[in-house]
């Protein structure tokens, strides 16, 4: 079969749907320790067993089991459009008469819930990825750290509805790709990021009036779920906010990372410190984003950009929980469809899911049972995976200076994602007094 041919039908809409099913399956296979094995609620089997997920003990600490609501009667730390599915599922198995049934039917609900999400993420981003990479998607189905982490929490629908959003951006569809965000936003609060690049490229580009459309259809769909919420319980909605700017440093993040060794000063801050510490270099970082966008010899495609602002918010975030990987694993498939860099990335990854539940045993026996590791092991999946997200990034980085390196970008192809944005003239930039200006595609037209 012709090579061109081959990669056209496993970009088809029918493979694609199949791969994402398939790694819903094994995704569920992979907990199947805890849900018939009988590993939650079971000390640290259900980490030895590597099948941990939020999903089943939320059911009862958050009083679902008991038909209390989210916000109502209940403080959830998660914004509202998660309360709402978690109300949803329990309502589907409120008539299961023993609670601990009720709990692993809740989560079977909920995985059916997020396999969709699932699906439509690998969907989306085929469509993003444009006619003739749609193969690429792939990668985001059969990805090993996606499919480890893909049931711990909800934030495959986050990623679902943001891909969606960014997939009708693709197709000029600025309103409906504004109220896709907003609901992601609503799911999960990191889909806010991609204002900033989305700001950044339509500034350049002269496209803002298509920004302001998307940006006011987000904000409208984000206040239509969440103020009747904020009315009815406003210290139930605050409760996501509020325990987000209390919390420490906690697993995953190079902040835990230098609490642990309790550098001076850094390993020493305060929460208030923290936040500042956090947010500033999270601004720095969006600057640099800002620079970039803006005196690069080209205009970068919008897929990297959002990479790198998303990637910022993780580095400079006080936690990076191992299903954060859900939100990375199509923008890096987009920003910078690369099997060795990938590889490397998501080796990281799987050790990092592996390493995290294996020091969850240490601290939680204190002493050395099957499967557990101490922090230098631990520490040194944390600084791997902080690492090689580095990596990705100065990779992408580089390509965005250097767009002739950019392999999506080979042919006549300007940036499949970019909607407005694709083959537009540049209307301001940054001029660099450094060397010629290099070649671009969006120039020549």
């Amino acid at each position: 079969m012709d090579r061109g041919l081959w990669l056209a039908r496993a970009g088809s809409a029918g493979v694609l749907t199949a791969a994402g099913l398939v790694s819903a399956g094994v995704a569920f296979a992979a907990k199947s320790a805890c849900w018939a094995g009988g590993a939650w609620n079971v000390g640290v089997e259900q980490y030895q067993a590597h099948c941990y997920t939020d999903i089943y003990p939320l059911y009862f600490t958050e009083g679902l089991d008991t038909a209390k609501v989210p916000y109502l009667d209940h403080h959830v730390e998660y914004p509202v459009v998660i309360g709402a599915i978690m109300e949803g599922a329990a309502w589907v198995v409120r008539s299961i008469p023993n609670p601990f049934t009720r709990g692993v039917d809740y989560f079977y609900v909920t995985v059916g819930l997020l396999t969709v999400f699932l699906v439509a993420g690998v969907l989306a981003t085929a469509y993003c990825a444009g006619p003739s990479r749609r193969w690429t998607a792939l990668l985001v189905a059969f990805s090993p750290a996606l499919i480890l982490s893909a049931f711990i929490n909800w934030d495959l629908v986050a990623m679902g509805l943001m891909m969606m959003s960014l997939a009708a951006w693709a197709s000029r569809r600025t309103v409906l790709a504004g109220i896709l965000l907003g609901l992601a936003v609503a799911t999960k609060f990191y889909p806010l990021v991609v204002l900033w690049p989305l700001f950044l490229l339509c500034l350049r580009a002269g496209r803002m009036r298509a920004f302001w459309t998307t940006t006011a259809a987000a904000a409208a769909a984000w206040l239509v779920i969440n103020v009747p919420v904020a009315i009815a319980a406003p210290s139930g909605w605050a409760t996501f906010y509020t325990f987000n700017s209390s919390r420490g440093a906690d697993w995953g993040g190079i902040w835990y990372f230098f609490q642990y060794l309790r550098w001076p000063v850094v390993g020493s801050y305060s929460v208030g410190t923290l936040n500042a510490l956090s947010a500033l270099v999270f601004a720095v970082c969006c600057l640099a984003i800002g620079l970039l966008a803006l005196a690069s010899p080209s205009r970068p495609r919008l897929a990297q950009l959002i990479f790198l602002t998303t990637a910022a918010f993780l580095i400079s975030n006080k936690v990076w929980s191992p299903q954060y990987v859900v939100w990375l694993v199509p923008l890096v498939v987009l920003a910078r469809p690369r099997w060795a860099s990938y590889a490397i990335w998501q080796i990281a990854e799987v050790g990092y899911f592996y390493a995290i539940w294996a020091y969850l045993i240490f601290v939680s026996t204190n002493i050395t049972v099957n499967g557990a590791i101490g922090p230098s092991l631990y520490f040194s999946a944390v600084l791997a995976r902080f690492g090689t997200v580095c990596l990705l990034c100065g990779l992408v980085a580089w390509e965005c200076m250097r767009s002739e390196r950019d392999i999506v970008r080979r042919g006549d192809v300007d940036d499949p994602m970019g909607g407005v944005l694709d083959r537009a003239r540049d209307r301001r930039v940054i001029r660099r007094p450094l060397s010629p200006a290099t070649s671009s595609v969006q120039s020549a037209h």
